[in-house]
């Protein structure tokens, strides 16, 4: 994961890319291992949030739950109409409070991005996003299992997914400090793989504490569930130390201070520029924007679909979860070797087509036996976290020094404008056909579409690699 050879790039290439890319500025370099590796786990310290309180845990299994709900109607039999009304009644409330923090990240993302950038403060804005998602989920052991309570979880995990987002972005920005043009795609696929091997591990202390009982603790009023979320709260703060201590901060770009409301001049000006100079780096933020909203798909309504389509247990539905991150990590850091030798746009498009194959497969398949949906659900897995390790890299490769935090901020905000995508079309067939599998159909159509607009995008400024 060290710099490689120095290496004397073409010295005439006819290229649309913005001038003096970020990571031009590597090639001369070697980047410590410690630098690498520091940077990656902190994959590694936040994927807990995502796996364990968004995906599988305290918001499927504890949130959106009877225990949330009037007792009258939670005293009444699975299947009841009204007490189903309920449930969807605290999943759109819960909807709509992850959607509110969707469109706070896309005003606020690339201008918050772009001011830490000219400060030099990335470092510094990451630190502190990241401790407001860890107080967001240390507050979690306050959300009592009490339909009083269910506002305040409601607003935690909307803030958390907020603060996650926006120290995303000045994460993803760090790469290209700690990659050369020749290991980028390495450096992005470990992080993105040791991300989903510290789900996994979060995910079997999980099981294990329910296997034993929790040790004799209480079990009332959501207790495991609340101490779950501290234990991400400790993970996060114990695997963000190395970054903070070994990955320096950035170098600031401008010594003018600019009021924050004409940062969107700025920010308007930088997205027209990327426009007319780096016309394909602009298309492919619209088109990873379609599939990575597709991606996000499989994962939101995987475990749904497991349960409801194929017939997964509560525990069978957290095992799927373990091995799905054990594969995608594995694949993740695998491709992100195909993607230093390739390119990234070649993984991008071959993961995406063997994606649509395999999501068509589980439709068609549909009500084959759980033994269709965990073999094609492992190929599904190995096959997301490439695709969204290479799309980090490629826009790591086109991305003007000293713009890194305003463009992926740019990334973060294209991809919540096309969020609505998947979950729509999802709703829609699912409504229309009257059958939750139809749903699988609707996410697969969203990666499809955004597979062709990838296939007519092609990014001169990737030869320089």
């Amino acid at each position: 994961m060290t710099g490689e050879t120095p290496h004397t790039p073409p010295t005439s290439v006819d290229t649309d890319a913005l001038p003096a890319l970020a990571l031009d500025q590597n090639i001369d370099r070697t980047i410590p291992r410690k630098q690498v590796w520091s940077w990656a786990i902190y994959d590694w310290a936040t994927q807990p949030f995502n796996s364990v309180i968004l995906t599988f845990v305290f918001t499927a299994l504890y949130l959106v739950s009877d225990t949330f709900l009037d007792p009258s109607i939670a005293a009444l039999p699975d299947g009841d109409k009204a007490k189903d009304a309920a449930l969807a009644a605290l999943s759109s409330q819960l909807g709509l409070g992850t959607t509110a923090a969707g469109i706070l990240l896309a005003i606020l993302a690339p201008v918050l991005a772009q001011r830490a950038d000219a400060a030099g403060r990335r470092k510094r804005w990451l630190i502190v996003y990241t401790t407001l998602l860890i107080a967001t989920m240390a507050g979690m052991f306050f959300v009592e299992g009490s339909p009083n309570f269910f506002l305040l979880g409601v607003m935690l995990v909307s803030a958390g997914t907020l603060f996650s987002e926006l120290a995303g972005v000045n994460y993803n920005a760090m790469l290209t400090q700690v990659s050369t043009p020749r290991t980028v795609g390495r450096v992005s696929g470990l992080g993105w793989g040791l991300g989903y091997v510290g789900g996994i591990i979060a995910l079997v202390i999980v099981v294990l504490c329910n296997s034993f009982d929790w040790f004799g603790l209480s079990t009332d009023n959501g207790l495991p569930y609340r101490i779950i979320a501290v234990g991400c709260a400790v993970w996060a703060i114990v695997f963000s130390i190395p970054l903070l201590l070994n990955v320096p901060e950035t170098p600031r770009q401008s010594v003018v201070r600019r009021n924050f409301f004409l940062s969107y001049v700025d920010l308007w000006r930088h997205i027209r520029s990327i426009f007319r100079d780096s016309r394909p780096t602009f298309w492919f933020l619209v088109a990873s924007a379609v599939y990575r909203d597709g991606l996000s798909g499989v994962f939101t309504f995987g475990a749904v679909i497991a349960a409801r389509v194929f017939g997964f247990s509560a525990n069978e539905v957290i095992i799927f979860g373990i091995a799905a991150n054990l594969i995608a990590g594995i694949g993740t850091i695998i491709a992100g070797r195909l993607d230093d030798r390739f390119g990234p746009r070649p993984v991008i498009i071959g993961a995406l087509t063997a994606l649509c194959v395999a999501g068509f497969a589980v439709f068609l398949l549909h009500d084959a036996g759980q033994v269709v949906f965990w073999i094609c659900g492992m190929v599904l897995s190995a096959l997301v976290g490439p695709v969204q390790s290479a799309s980090r890299s490629l826009l790591a490769r086109v991305t003007p020094a000293g713009r890194e935090g305003e463009v992926f901020g740019l990334y973060a905000t294209t991809g919540r404008v096309a969020s609505f995508l998947a979950s729509g079309l999802w709703t829609i067939l699912v409504a229309a056909m009257g059958a939750i599998y139809w749903g699988i159909l609707g996410i697969i159509i969203v990666i499809a579409a955004g597979l062709v607009l990838m296939l007519f995008v092609r990014i001169p400024a990737l030869d320089r690699r």
